[in-house]
């Protein structure tokens, strides 16, 4: 039985072992069902941190072996793909960059494998256009679940209050479309950029449907992740989140 509502929280990217193995086991006691972290970093500058690598799947593992929980980490290249495999990666994520990278989509999906995949809407991506990429993923071969993202898109206010903004319209469209079988995550931390509005983003997309979130946590407030450092919030705000989507849910029912 599927669970009813997915939780994955973890770093932006992995940064050392100790940094995963701490955070893994907080969010696990916190009620996670996924850890996610990221080993191969998609970044705009190419002098910013690029991930540790196969050191970091490494480190993934191990926390999955100590926790329980479920690795999402993202794909950004086939060639990485054995590595996914060696290291027992659950949940392949494509990123938003790579949505539409169909050659990437159609290599991964004619390996056939059995292993979910997270697909994140692109930062201008139409809904037409999401589901075309979902529909290469079935059509080469794609055997797993696919669980879609919403992680905010390009409007005229980025930049004003916000990174991205998030399409709550398009998770409600979505969960009331009869023929869309796919469950949803929401992503509040790249649409907000910063960390004082991540948990009103998260409460919104929960509210408009959202059968997961995906979530950027830091393991102390002075911490400074590499990667995205001011929209990743602390466990004790993360505690206080889940409390609130839980409800969210339960009123939903």
């Amino acid at each position: 039985m599927k669970n009813d509502f997915l939780i994955m929280a973890g770093p932006c990217a992995v940064e050392s072992k100790e940094q995963i193995l701490t955070i893994a086991q907080e969010v696990k006691a916190l009620g996670a069902t996924h850890l996610r972290g990221g080993a191969f970093k998609p970044r705009t500058n190419p002098n910013s941190f690029q991930g540790l690598g196969e050191e970091g799947l490494k480190y993934l593992n191990e926390a999955k072996k100590q926790t329980g929980l479920k690795i999402v980490t993202e794909l950004m290249d086939i060639e990485h793909f054995p590595l996914f495999e060696k290291y027992s990666v659950d949940v392949i994520q494509i990123g938003s960059r790579n949505m539409q990278n169909f050659e990437l989509l159609k290599k991964l999906a004619l390996k056939k494998s059995n292993k979910a995949v997270l697909l994140k809407r692109g930062i201008a991506a139409t809904k037409k256009e999401f589901l075309g990429a979902i529909e290469y993923l079935k059509q080469y071969g794609h055997q797993g679940e696919i669980l879609v993202c919403e992680r905010g898109i390009r409007t005229f206010s980025n930049g004003e209050y916000d990174r991205f903004t998030l399409d709550v319209s398009f998770i409600a469209d979505l969960k009331k479309d009869k023929s869309f079988p796919y469950r949803v995550i929401v992503d509040p931390s790249h649409p907000a950029g910063r960390k004082e509005i991540v948990s009103d983003l998260a409460y919104c997309g929960i509210a408009a449907g959202a059968d997961g979130i995906i979530i950027e946590v830091k393991n102390q407030e002075n911490d400074c992740p590499k990667c995205d450092a001011e929209q990743a919030i602390t466990l004790k705000d993360l505690k206080s989140i889940l409390n609130i989507c839980k409800k969210i849910k339960m009123v939903l029912k």
